[in-house]
């Protein structure tokens, strides 16, 4: 078994372990708070960048939605000339898939 300590020597044991354990805490904490102040600010420009994102892309879906009418139109006028010009419909229409191929080819 170890010797035995007198009371001073454990009581003065005990208080450099707290004294320890309080500086632990302290630096622990100190990380804690560095650590979620790092988090915060990384997520703050994260949904800055998002929202930038959000209005830019917004932006494009209005102009398609501009656009809807004048491309189903421009869609609407190949469709006629392919009908007149068969060489037409099988190089370009077919080959991009704006109409099926006719039902006797595969």
């Amino acid at each position: 078994m170890a010797s035995p300590e007198s009371p001073d020597q454990s009581t003065s044991l005990l208080k450099e372990k707290l004294a320890l354990l309080e500086r632990q805490l302290l630096s622990l904490l100190l990380a804690l708070i560095v650590v979620s102040g790092t988090l915060t600010g990384y997520l703050y420009r994260q949904a800055s960048l998002l929202h930038k994102d959000i209005e830019a892309n917004q932006q494009v879906i209005n102009a398609m939605a501009d656009n809807r009418k004048v491309l189903s139109e421009f869609l609407n006028q190949l469709g006629a000339f392919g009908q007149t010009h068969p060489d037409f419909q099988q190089q370009v229409m077919i080959k991009n898939g704006l109409v099926p191929p006719p039902a006797g080819k595969k």
